[in-house]
């Protein structure tokens, strides 16, 4: 062999292992540590130092992206609660630097951390890029993008050799493309599969602002509506809130996500919300929001769709309008209401205006179809609700309808039982009670013993301590 054919070899063999090496860390040193021992350690003591919460097959994570030393211990909430092995992990997060339509896959090779090395599943990836006009591999998408980087030594931490991944940088903001990306990865979301998605949340408000649009953005999300999501990111835009650059720097990430779960039975659960205001390292005029979810099926047998919950909403609306304006209830044809919304349930209907309470009563006894029930409290809340006015006629157009369908409810004996944000509860001695629907922890960031004491004192009237020897109960609400 001449010496001009050993040389064209040696760099093809040379170009073909450059290609095969993998994605280095870009962002250890700085978003975290560069020591494997001090990394690992760090990474174990945050998952030691997470929350129990209830085992659930979990089908996808919403985790932040930021630096350790700001939202370690959030992402670490998440990824704490998974239990059991995946075939492969899906990686979702958005470019912050590039913008193309469609999706990058990084097919170069693996990933690695200071942890070691991290496994690429090549054969998803190559059958994704085939459908080249939504998925490509762009090597500049992944080169400096931390948002899937810094989940990775969580995950090797927890599942080590075994993890293999499919790594997707987002870098549209086109919805279409973005729909149609997660008709291609809806294949593969299914039980043998975890889906992460990378985000953080609003950027850069005061700490005030972040903790109220964080909240609006939260509870879109957990309604899991695509629809109610892309308003909200909308609304919260319009609010020309001080500094605010995004409410979502994932926002793209996340409705995929949203786009994936849809008019099916899955339960958006939160399980902790701060900012890096709350942080020590944290500057509160200006904060970057974070939250850790986790989705999945829920158990019970009962859900609403879409289009079952914007027929419930419209209920509500033409009753409120009605009942505010001419003082009539409306008239339903039963014969088309849905099935469902005939099945006798509880529920609550909350008004707000302006973002702040105007009006909230319910019932729990499933003595009525649901829409009928809604029927009655969307016009109660509006005129007998003892702590407001009546509603009139020219705030209507301020008034936004909030929805909580209530399952039974079921009694308990520990207060570790009560999830946060995922229960509300009952709470029953003699002939007093009370009750909380589950947003409300949420809204007050309370504990648990004050999400309950509060609820003894101010709605059952026991006194704070009271619901140590009184009845409590728990139960589940869809609220959209």
């Amino acid at each position: 062999m001449c010496k001009k054919h050993k040389a064209v070899i040696f760099l093809l063999l040379f170009s073909q292992l450059l290609h095969a090496l993998p994605r280095p860390a870009a962002v250890a040193g700085s978003f975290y540590s560069s020591n494997k021992e001090e990394l690992s350690t760090s990474i174990k003591t945050a998952l030691q130092n997470s929350k129990s919460f209830p085992k659930e097959n979990i089908n996808a994570l919403i985790v932040p992206h930021a630096g350790y030393i700001f939202s370690g211990d959030i992402a670490a909430e998440a990824y704490a609660t998974l239990h059991r092995k995946y075939e492969n992990i899906f990686i979702i997060g958005s470019s912050h630097s590039m913008n193309f339509n469609a999706a990058s896959i990084y097919s170069a090779g693996n990933y690695a951390t200071p942890l070691g090395e991290i496994k690429v599943n090549q054969t998803i990836v190559s059958e994704l890029i085939k459908d080249s006009k939504y998925f490509s591999f762009n090597p500049e998408a992944h080169k400096k993008e931390h948002t899937i980087e810094v989940q990775l030594p969580f995950l090797q931490t927890i599942y080590g050799d075994a993890l293999g991944i499919v790594p997707i940088v987002i870098a549209t903001s086109n919805l279409e493309t973005i729909q149609e990306i997660a008709k291609r990865l809806k294949p593969y979301f299914n039980e043998k599969n975890l889906f992460i998605i990378s985000s953080d949340l609003s950027h850069y408000p005061s700490y005030s602002d972040a903790n109220a649009i964080d909240k609006q953005t939260i509870d879109s999300i957990k309604s899991g509506s695509p629809k109610e999501f892309v308003k909200t990111l909308a609304k919260n835009e319009d609010l020309n809130i001080a500094q605010l650059q995004t409410s979502a720097c994932g926002w793209s990430s996340i409705l995929t996500l949203l786009y994936l779960t849809q008019n099916a039975h899955y339960k958006y659960e939160l399980l902790k919300y701060k900012n890096s205001g709350d942080t020590s390292f944290g500057d509160k005029k200006r904060v970057v929001g974070y939250s850790a979810l986790r989705i999945f099926k829920q158990n019970s047998d009962f859900f609403l769709n879409d289009k079952e919950k914007k027929e419930l909403r419209e209920i509500a609306r033409l009753s409120l309008y009605e009942a505010t304006i001419n003082n009539n209830k409306i008239s339903i044809d039963e014969s088309r209401i849905s099935s469902k919304l005939k099945e006798p349930l509880g529920a609550f209907v909350t008004l707000y205006k302006n973002g702040k309470l105007r009006g909230c009563i319910g019932t729990f006894e499933a003595d009525e179809p649901l829409y009928k029930v809604v029927m009655k409290m969307a016009v109660a809340s509006a005129k007998f609700d003892n702590r407001f006015q009546e509603v009139i006629p020219d705030e209507l157009k301020d008034i936004e309808i909030e929805i909580s369908v209530l399952t039974p409810r079921k009694r308990i004996n520990f207060l570790d039982e009560i999830v946060l944000g995922r229960h509300g509860i009952y709470i029953k001695k003699g002939s007093k009670n009370g009750t909380f629907l589950p947003q409300v922890a949420s809204q007050m960031n309370w504990n648990v013993e004050e999400f309950v004491g509060n609820c003894a004192k101010e709605k059952a009237k026991i006194g704070f301590d009271g619901y140590k020897d009184a009845e409590i109960y728990t139960f589940e609400a869809i609220v959209f």
